[in-house]
């Protein structure tokens, strides 16, 4: 299982990469790979104020639908169109092009207090 050490971990299993005051989204390693075969991916619409914790779309495998949380409050910025057509990124590549959405964030303070690599992998062994 990869837990990359550059990201901020949800105790939901979402990761987060900050860029200036905008904070990429996607799903862990550990989450895709419970899911198993992503069929679907729910995006959030561009332009949508999303708070922390609150389900910002869902993800849809051969083995149950979840929710997506937001690890962080803010306003959609983009999404990854790419997930449309291929929603098996998620799964291939779930830190890279499985990537779910960018928030533009206010302040990064609630970023700052997710989990560090260390943390997350706490949390999942």
């Amino acid at each position: 299982m990869q837990i990359p050490t550059d990201l901020r971990y949800s105790q939901d299993h979402e990761w987060a990469r900050a860029t200036g005051d905008v904070v990429r989204v996607g799903i862990t390693d550990y989450a895709q790979d419970a899911l198993g075969d992503v069929v679907y991916v729910s995006l959030p619409q561009v332009g949508s104020a999303l708070e922390a914790g609150a389900s910002l779309g869902e993800v849809e495998s051969t083995k149950s639908v979840s929710e997506i949380y937001a690890p962080v409050s803010g306003t959609v910025s983009a999404v990854n169109d790419a997930l449309t057509s291929s929603p098996e990124l998620v799964n291939a590549e779930p830190y890279d092009g499985g990537w779910i959405c960018e928030i533009t964030v206010a302040t990064l303070e609630a970023f700052e207090s997710l989990l560090d690599a260390d943390g997350y992998r706490a949390l999942t062994s």
